[in-house]
């Protein structure tokens, strides 16, 4: 031990110092670290000759931070040895799993500490000895490593871990997260697998090889291995995300090239992920390769140009067409360019205008009462979820339920799923463990609004709240809300806010509008209209309400069609901008384009069936039918307004022998152009101003959204109503769940 480097992480400081002093009598220069992100810092700079660490730490567990230091090429031969006060065997399995030396529980004696110490010094073993190759990228680089391998006379077999949530965390967590967990993964695999391995990717997903491993032990090994991948509890960005792998094999023999041999697993794996049973799947001759791979040439090509179709189908709509009709009237004598432009200029002005009153009523948002009007009851938390989808992440959304400050919550996970899954298991466990907590399978579900409606037969509260799978709330929330439904509302909706924008340009978008969104648009429409929305997550209802009026699964949005029917009945709706729940942004332009255009589709859908019932209710006030006609008439009509002025310029150069003919300084269209000017930007301020004080203090995305959104996101999303419209007059309906799972 003489002069060894030892690092000690811990933070109770009386433990840092008591094995400090026990391993300094013996020589040892000992390193302290009160934190797992602390010691990733020093492992930066130098390394060790062997770390101690506890398990239970703030920020970073041990077992996260021996998956982090396993992961590292560098680091892999370095000692672990834990040091804990927990007593329970499975977690000493699960760190010796992970690449653990030596599991020892306090209290602890000099004596033994130094003793084992001083083995793993003098003969390091465990997952050090493994000799490996850091992530091979795909394509040549793994083919190469296996070829060599090959080449030296070594039997080979080649293994690939297809992680069923994979596009779900990379679309939570961006490819930064995807790379965190390939990492996590491939430190599973070197404890899990012994000497000999080469690791790799390949098409995102794990490539092994093994290298002179038994033929009659690989598929034992790898099923060891798929059951360690379902037990441990990895992390990313500090939430805990839970994994299950497919995993396909093939021998690496004969004349097959390196490369044809992993494209084998990749259909061994597809053939695995019908059964996600954790038992590997071997590569034979009826496994097809093609179909395991991608879709037919046809339909990557019908895929592809469905949507430039749509958007072009669109422009010909919005512009072409109108362009010819201006034509063909002045052809005959009517010349419409003076009505029309005036018409344009005056929806615009009128648009900017309610724009600019919605975000004036927000700065004055209605507060609930100070105290609820009756005790507080029973409340119920329903989570619908596609479980498929959500298994890595929901158990970290159930424990924050169970976190909530509130006397008597009942939480129910209520999820849909094509097959069993190991995360049912540990659903029921956390369900024996918590009597609150009630995980309920809908069989037969093929959408939340089953899920939830499934949900209701079980309740115990007097009042709901409703939230999708990612939603994590603050502590105060059901409280809150009683104080807003004990005193005469029937709903009441939540702030939505954003708790991943920092990871990608897409989701920081997302962050800001949903500011303007549920912290300016809805709580300044409640006021100004007289009537709020349930935006389908952190919404809270009467029981009696939701169970009268129930969800239905035939509209895509789902949550705007029962706000409709509550309207409707003579129900009030809030709009609460400090009723707060942090959720996931889709990270990618592709899973936000999904998202908007089921949205889309879905408000086109809610219009269509509900705006001619709003004019003709003896209900609504006119205040509010007024509301409603912006809401869900002129709201669908406004895309396409929105581009009456590149036909009408273009007829009007046309006429005129030339587009420098045109007059461009009419004071109608210059003051109409300079005040639709400031609606960006004020939307924008007001964003700012009421945003929650976490993504207020990102004031560089606001700017960028204030940029963005005025030269492109805007457009965007007009492009996408207009395309939504058309889809549903095709009958073009399709759900696309978004990975992230979202309240909409």
């Amino acid at each position: 031990m003489e002069s060894s480097r030892i690092l000690v992480v811990d933070d109770d400081e009386m433990i840092r110092a008591l094995v400090g002093a026990v391993l300094g009598l013996h020589g040892a220069d000992v390193i302290e670290a009160s934190s797992g992100p602390e010691a990733l810092d020093i492992l930066s700079i130098e390394t060790p000759d062997l770390v101690i660490s506890d398990v239970m730490m703030p920020d970073m567990n041990g077992f996260q931070l021996i998956t982090k230091l396993r992961s590292q090429a560098e680091l892999r031969s370095v000692p672990v040895l834990f040091l804990t006060s927990r007593i329970d065997p499975g977690d000493a399995t699960t760190g010796l799993r992970l690449g653990a030396n030596e599991y020892l529980r306090k209290p602890f004696t000099p004596d033994d500490l130094v003793a084992q110490v001083s083995r793993h010094l003098e003969s390091p073993d465990g997952a050090g000895d493994a000799t490996i190759a850091r992530l091979l990228p795909s394509g040549d680089g793994l083919a190469s490593a296996i070829d060599a391998a090959r080449a030296d006379g070594h039997r080979v077999a080649v293994a690939r871990l297809a992680i069923a949530e994979r596009l779900m965390v990379q679309a939570r967590f961006g490819v930064d997260g995807w790379d965190d967990i390939q990492e996590q993964l491939a430190s599973l695999a070197v404890a899990g697998l012994g000497e000999r391995v080469v690791l790799g990717t390949d098409d995102g997903d794990l490539v092994v090889a093994l290298v002179d491993h038994a033929p009659r032990g690989v598929a034992s090994s790898l099923s060891a291995l798929g059951k360690a991948v379902a037990d441990a509890d990895l992390s990313v960005r500090g939430e805990s995300v839970r994994l299950t792998a497919s995993i396909g094999w093939a021998a690496a023999t004969g004349e097959v090239s390196s490369a044809a041999v992993i494209r084998r697993t990749a259909a061994a794996a597809a053939a695995a992920g019908e059964q996600l049973d954790l038992e590997p799947v071997r590569w034979s001759a009826s496994l097809r390769i093609d179909s395991a791979l991608e879709p037919s040439r046809f339909g990557r090509l019908r895929a592809r140009l469905t949507t430039p179709f749509q958007i072009a189908l669109t422009f010909a709509l919005g512009v072409v067409g109108p362009f010819l009709i201006y034509q063909a009237l002045y052809r005959v004598g009517w010349d419409v360019s003076t009505p029309l432009y005036l018409g344009i200029v005056l929806s615009l002005a009128i648009t900017g205008a309610l724009i600019w009153a919605e975000g004036l009523h927000a700065l004055d948002p209605v507060r609930p009462p100070q105290e609820p009007g009756a005790p507080q009851p029973t409340a119920t938390a329903i989570i619908a979820a596609y479980l498929p989808n959500e298994s890595a992440t929901i158990i970290d959304t159930i424990e924050s339920f169970l976190r909530v400050d509130y006397p008597d919550l009942q939480v129910i996970l209520a999820y849909n799923t094509p097959r069993g899954l190991l995360i049912e298991q540990t659903l029921r466990r956390l369900a024996e463990r918590d009597t609150r907590f009630l995980p309920l399978r809908v069989e037969g579900s093929t959408s939340k609004a089953q899920n939830v409606n499934a949900a209701l037969r079980h309740t115990r509260g007097e009042f709901v709240g409703m939230f999708d799978a990612d939603h994590h709330p603050q502590p105060d929330a059901f409280t809150r809300a009683w104080r807003w439904l004990s005193n005469g509302y029937d709903v009441v909706q939540g702030h939505c806010v954003i708790r991943n924008g920092g990871i990608s340009r897409t989701a920081r978008t997302v962050a800001v509008e949903f500011e303007a969104i549920y912290a300016v648009s809805h709580p300044g429409r409640a006021q100004l209209h007289d009537f709020g929305i349930f935006g389908g997550s952190n919404g809270y209802w009467r029981t009696e309400v939701l169970r009268r009026t129930r969800m239905r699964g035939v509209m895509l949005t789902e949550d705007i069609d029962s706000s409709m029917r509550v309207i409707e009945d003579g129900g009030r709706i809030a709009n609460d901008p400090a009723l707060i729940s942090r959720e996931l942004a889709p990270t990618t332009w592709s899973h936000l384009w999904n998202q908007r255009m089921r949205w889309a589709q879905g408000w086109f859908q809610v219009s269509k069936k509900h705006l001619r019932r709003a004019w003709r209710s003896r209900t609504l006030t006119l205040q509010q039918k007024a509301g409603m006609t912006f809401l869900l008439g002129w709201r669908e009509v406004y895309p396409w307004v929105s581009l009456q002025m590149f036909p009408l310029i273009a007829f009007l150069a046309w006429r005129d022998a030339g587009i420098e003919k045109l007059d461009w300084f009419i004071a109608i269209f210059v003051l109409s152009t300079l005040f639709t000017l400031t609606v960006g930007p004020a939307q924008t301020l007001f964003a700012w101003r009421l945003a929650a004080p976490d993504i207020r203090r990102h004031r560089a995305w606001f700017w960028m959204y204030l940029l963005f959104a005025s030269l492109f996101y805007t457009e965007w999303k007009n492009i996408i109503a207009r395309v939504a419209q058309v889809k549903e007059t095709f009958g073009d309906r399709q759900w696309k769940v978004t990975p992230r799972m979202s309240g909409r």
